[in-house]
C-alpha cells in the first residue's frame, strides 16, 4: 500500500522556522512529484511547492519565494519542506502528496494526513 506520512509540524512562534518532512512507503519520491498543500483554517486549500525529476521545483505562490524552500533525499525516501520566517497567515495544516509522471502539475494521485503548523504572533 502507498502511504505517506507528513510529520514536523508544531507551534512556533513569528519569525522562526520549522522544517516538514514528507517520507513515503511504497512508492520512490524520485519517481512521482512531491507537492506540498496547506490549508488554514477556514480557507480552502492551497498549493504550496513541488518537486519533482522533471518539473524541477515549482512554487504556486511567489510570496513564498525567499521564504520556503523544497527539497529530496532520495535515500531516505523523503521530501523536505522548509519554511523560515513564519508568519502567523501561514498557520494550516500541510499536506503532501504525490503526483505520477512525475509532474507537478495536476492534483496527486496520493495523499498524506498532514501535519499542523501554528504560527503565533
Amino acid at each position: 500500500d502507498v502511504q505517506l506520512q507528513a510529520s514536523g509540524g508544531g507551534l512556533v512562534q513569528a519569525g522562526g522556522s520549522l522544517r516538514l518532512s514528507c517520507t513515503a512507503s511504497g512508492i520512490r519520491v524520485d519517481d512521482y512529484g512531491i507537492m506540498w498543500f496547506r490549508q488554514a483554517p477556514g480557507k480552502e486549500r492551497e498549493g504550496v511547492l513541488c518537486i519533482s525529476r522533471i518539473a524541477g521545483t515549482r512554487y504556486w505562490a511567489d510570496s513564498l519565494k525567499g521564504r520556503f524552500t523544497i527539497s529530496s533525499d532520495n535515500a531516505k525516501n523523503t521530501v523536505y519542506l522548509q519554511m523560515n520566517s513564519l508568519e502567523p497567515e501561514d498557520t494550516a495544516v500541510y499536506y503532501c502528496g504525490a503526483r505520477a509522471g512525475p509532474y507537478c502539475s495536476g492534483l496527486p494521485h496520493y495523499w498524506g494526513q498532514g501535519t499542523l503548523v501554528t504560527v503565533s504572533s
